[in-house]
């Protein structure tokens, strides 16, 4: 569970603040006294992990030397066994093409030596990746695509880049895969930077009481739907494609309804590409300790940080592993018992 234990830095800055603010007018006195606020936020957040929320552990840093990697997986059963979704922070589900979805699985606190399959990105990829500056993992994308994310100024590693390789043991092109670890040394930041928190971290006291929720399902469209089923305080996948012992098992399942239109191109096999608005305003359920609170989500651009409120007031997250269900509002649902 996530709460800060301040340092003796963070309570010399806070006690300095303090201080300086009882003396009041003194604009000098002022300024130092919001430099010492700032410095004590910049602590808090240095303890704690922006994907997840979690405490940093040991004499590790939420700053690290690489950025926040989103690799793009297959999610259908020709991906099985996926490989690596246990190490993720965070994992995003989105529609794709046909029906089917896809995974955007966020890594920072862990960087594993394997991830995949590895697929293509779309351009739904951009109100996902954008509010952390992360960086994708890829094998491609149609040339629309790949003109958007630019035009976003998004950053994406491909096949050829480092620790990309082939699995003999797969058929393509479900056989891509990827070693964070030497992706993540062959482009190392200039300077270590903590990204943006990706959700409104909190507390499980924090939520509203909710309606009793042990199984859910999340559908996309009339060919795919995620369940899950609240078993021993985490959420599990009752059709992962992950072997039993790497799967991603989330402590809240978020699902929002979002708006979906048309990427302005098709696949090769000719469907119609959807392309995910993940910008706005829309209906929102938490699932977490076994029960669902309803709400609403707003992001105002595809950067944003994504908000969540109940009629009550703000809506916060409590800290751990999350899987975001991004539901079509039209033709897709939700559902629990």
């Amino acid at each position: 569970m996530r709460r800060v234990r301040p340092t003796m830095a963070l309570a010399a800055a806070l006690a300095l603040s303090l201080t300086l603010t009882a003396c009041g007018g003194d604009d000098k006195n002022d300024e130092q006294a919001q430099e010492a606020k700032k410095q004590a936020r910049a602590e808090v957040l240095e303890s704690t992990w922006p994907m997840t929320g979690l405490d940093v552990s040991g004499k590790d840093s939420a700053s690290q030397d690489h950025p926040v990697y989103v690799v793009k997986i297959d999610n259908t059963g020709s991906s099985a066994p996926q490989i690596g979704l246990s190490s993720a922070d965070m994992v995003v589900e989105e529609l794709v093409e046909g029906g089917s979805t896809r995974l955007a699985a966020f890594y920072y606190s862990t960087i594993p030596a394997q991830v995949g399959p590895v697929r293509s990105m779309r351009a739904s990829d951009i109100g996902i990746v954008s509010p952390v500056d992360a960086q994708m993992v890829t094998s491609g994308a149609a040339m629309p695509t790949i003109n958007r994310l630019k035009g976003a100024g998004i950053r994406f590693h491909q096949e050829g880049a480092a620790g990309f390789y082939r699995d003999s043991g797969r058929s393509a092109p479900y056989n891509l895969m990827v070693d964070l670890g030497k992706l993540a040394k062959a482009s190392k930041l200039s300077e270590d930077a903590r990204p943006d928190d990706y959700l409104p971290w909190g507390e499980a006291k924090d939520l509203p009481k909710g309606k009793k929720a042990t199984s859910i399902s999340a559908s996309f469209s009339g060919g795919h739907t995620t369940n899950w089923s609240f078993q021993g305080g985490k959420y599990h996948n009752q059709n992962s494609n992950a072997a039993a012992d790497d799967q991603f098992t989330p402590d809240t399942v978020l699902v929002l309804k979002v708006e979906v239109g048309d990427a302005g191109y098709k696949d090769p096999a000719g469907n119609f590409v959807p392309e995910t608005k993940f910008h706005g305003t829309g209906e929102a359920t938490v699932f977490n300790d076994g029960k669902a609170v309803t709400g609403t989500w707003s992001k105002g651009a595809a950067d944003s940080a994504l908000k969540l409120k109940t009629k009550a007031g703000a809506l916060k997250i409590p800290a751990g592993n999350v899987w975001i269900e991004l539901v079509p509002a039209d033709g897709g649902n939700v559902s629990y018992n």
